[in-house]
């Protein structure tokens, strides 16, 4: 497992190129982009770590209501970076800014309160928009506690997507989209929102998305080793079959597994 390109010369592995040493490896990395030079097709996207126990200690009960429609906590803006703007985040986070700063349908601010992780549980609609890069932790964190993920990341490659079904959970929206975020998100009839938060609910789908340590059936490093296993020669013969939860990781790979 590694990186094709680390970020502080990523500048200089674009102009390189993939090492050749790694062209004919099977790149295990965080997140993606698509037609980006760092990651070659073949790869197998993870999602970034997120602390299952910390988040577990931030739990609160399934019936509290879902009282705010969209939220969002990160910067909008990165002077330091980018002092005159337009390249962070290819400007959709200054959009959603300049355009629902004001809409009460909207909790969105530069704060980060200590109550972030009960918010989300609170929340129908997260706010996942790109950065300098496509994804964030807020990705996994808006799965985790069941926040229906709004992301804003056009060519954005989303982790373990032949087992996790993002198109059924989240909302993607265009960046060039963004001022008609409102009209989306309001336009979703609710019978589509009561659906994406039952599948979200399943913890097999949060559990897809995390490295519990030790490492428990269905989490993140299993479906690692699944992506490895489906590289491998195999016959049909060994795949799970319906009911079966164990599979022998000698004979072959999970195949087509969903238990969502």
């Amino acid at each position: 497992m590694t990186y094709a390109c680390m970020l502080l010369q990523e500048e200089k592995a674009i102009e390189r190129g993939i090492l050749p040493l790694l062209q004919r490896a099977t790149l295990v990395q965080t997140f993606g982009q698509r037609n980006h030079v760092c990651l070659k097709e073949g790869s197998i996207t993870i999602p970034p770590y997120a602390p299952p126990q910390k988040m577990q200690t931030h739990l609160i009960p399934d019936k509290t209501p879902r009282s705010i429609f969209v939220y969002f906590r990160g910067l909008f803006y990165d002077v330091g970076n980018d002092p005159e703007g337009g390249y962070y985040a290819r400007g959709a986070r200054a959009a959603v800014w300049e355009n629902f700063k004001d809409n009460p349908l909207f909790d969105i601010s530069t704060e980060h309160p200590t109550t972030y992780y009960e918010d989300m549980q609170r929340a129908v609609f997260c706010l996942c928009p790109l950065g300098w890069a496509p994804w964030s932790p807020r990705l996994v964190e808006a799965v985790i506690f069941g926040c229906i993920p709004v992301i804003i990341a056009d060519d954005i490659v989303l982790p373990f997507a032949d087992a996790i079904p993002w198109e059924e959970i989240g909302v993607f929206v265009d960046e060039k989209d963004v001022p008609n975020l409102d009209t989306i998100l309001t336009s979703i009839p609710p019978e589509v929102i009561l659906r994406k938060q039952r599948l979200l609910a399943n913890p097999s789908m949060k559990q897809a998305m995390l490295f519990p340590q030790p490492a428990q059936p269905g989490d993140a490093f299993h479906q690692v080793l699944n992506g490895l296993a489906r590289k491998l020669p195999h016959d049909k013969s060994v795949y799970l079959k319906p009911g079966e939860r164990v599979l022998n990781w000698t004979a072959g790979p999970v195949g087509d597994l969903k238990p969502w």
